[in-house]
């Protein structure tokens, strides 16, 4: 009998983003859709987000250029991977998973490689999953990337969705700590399958519910119920955060960070003022770059690790939700 794997801890090693250059201002929709600068700003706080060429990028190209960034800011090399963990729902290929991609484009030959589906949530999973598997002792070395070409999937004749959607990707190595208070302390992964519906992308007729058969958005673009989804973030966004907090014993004033995901500014500003979080301790850029599905908590870590924001020895908290509907939560100690 092989003896049980010591425990470890978990530490990120490095972080990466990227995001396409051109840029799609509120300005820029004016021009094509029913809509206002000021109308946008009200409703969602975005101002502009990135776009894709996809004559030249997307999902792909932004994940491996993210993880890339993390791998050499991290001081390894791509060999030394055991895994790639891709958080998409935007791949341009399900066979093979982005991951493979990203594995063979940057030569991570002893990696492993898969695939994510937890569209907003994606990045938060993937990390929640690459902690267990690296403290479970089977994997030392992980690259994790939440990358989405959002603007693939919005229907640009319709103002409901194509406000708020942009293109980005974020990535974090991480790697096996002798100590194993490091790493994730607290997680959750949660999913309510019964109100998929409320924001999904058919591709055929008979996959759109009855009660939405009159929506305006073309099948193969993503289709949102404003209302239900933006109740359903105010809520569980407060929701997990206060789950952190009794869970971990932490106050607010103990996490260096809450890397929260780009939805909507409102529903942002919403659980700082009903949680009572510092302003300076939720980072906020969906002004700049909208909602990026799995690519913006990632991205907002990778902004605050090369900022210096996210110091050693105190906890962060990374929080997402999203299309499933989904929601995960963690917290670690760095």
């Amino acid at each position: 009998m092989s003896a049980a794997p010591a425990p470890c801890g978990v530490r990120i090693a490095g972080t990466g983003s990227a995001v396409p250059p051109a840029e799609l201002t509120n300005a820029d929709l004016e021009k094509i859709l029913n809509t206002s600068d000021e109308w946008i700003l009200q409703r969602t706080g975005i101002s502009a987000r990135r776009i894709s060429d996809p004559t030249r990028e997307g999902t792909f190209t932004l994940a491996r250029d993210a993880v890339a960034r993390a791998i050499e800011a991290s001081g390894f090399a791509a060999k030394d991977l055991d895994l790639i963990i891709c958080a998409t729902c935007t791949g341009e290929m399900t066979c093979p998973s982005t991951a493979c991609r990203i594995a063979g484009e940057l030569g991570a030959k002893n990696a492993g490689a898969f695939d994510v589906t937890a569209a907003c949530s994606g990045f938060v999973y993937a990390m929640n999953v690459a902690d267990s598997m690296i403290r479970s002792g089977r994997f030392r070395r992980l690259a994790v990337v939440g990358a989405d070409a959002m603007s693939t999937m919005v229907d640009y004749t319709e103002r409901s969705v194509s406000i708020l959607f942009g293109d980005a990707a974020g990535a974090a190595v991480l790697e096996a700590d002798p100590d194993p208070r490091r790493g994730c302390i607290h997680q959750v992964l949660g999913a309510d399958g019964a109100d998929w519906h409320n924001l999904y992308m058919p591709r055929r007729m008979h996959e759109v519910p009855l009660n939405d058969v009159h929506n305006p958005i073309r099948l193969g673009f993503l289709r949102m119920h404003g209302r239900e989804v933006f109740r359903f973030a105010v809520t569980k966004f407060r929701e997990v955060i206060e789950d952190a907090m009794k869970h971990t014993g932490l106050t607010p004033a103990d996490v260096s960070q809450f890397i929260c995901h780009q939805s909507n500014r409102r529903i942002i500003e919403s659980a700082i003022e009903k949680i009572g979080l510092p302003r300076e301790k939720v980072h906020i850029n969906i002004d700049r770059f909208g909602n990026s599905s799995a690519g913006s908590v990632g991205l907002c870590l990778d902004q605050l690790w090369r900022a210096g924001k996210i110091p050693q020895g105190q906890p962060m908290m990374l929080v997402a939700f999203g299309g499933g509907l989904t929601w995960a939560s963690s917290v670690w100690n760095v």
